[in-house]
């Protein structure tokens, strides 16, 4: 399957809707200088939803203890140290 090309001047003219068009078909473009290659538009990989990881987590945690005091006893802290 060969890919589609369009001129970089093309691009810069008409990049919304030539990204549109990638989006919409899922086909890649080639963007091109003076017919070399610069860059290639493709469509994006699969997006994974906001909703799906957030909260992934709940109930595989267990907290046990005191999770709001500090680890150690203030008379351990070096910054009160005079």
């Amino acid at each position: 399957m060969s890919m589609d090309e369009i001129a970089i001047s093309q691009f810069k003219a008409k990049c919304l809707a030539v990204l549109e068009r990638v989006r919409k078909t899922k086909r890649p473009i080639r963007i091109t200088r003076h017919g070399k290659p610069v860059a290639e538009v493709i469509p994006p990989s699969s997006v994974q939803e906001r909703s799906a990881w957030i909260g992934s987590m709940k109930d595989c945690v267990e907290i046990t203890g005191d999770i709001i005091s500090p680890g150690n006893e203030e008379s351990e802290w070096e910054v009160l140290r005079d």
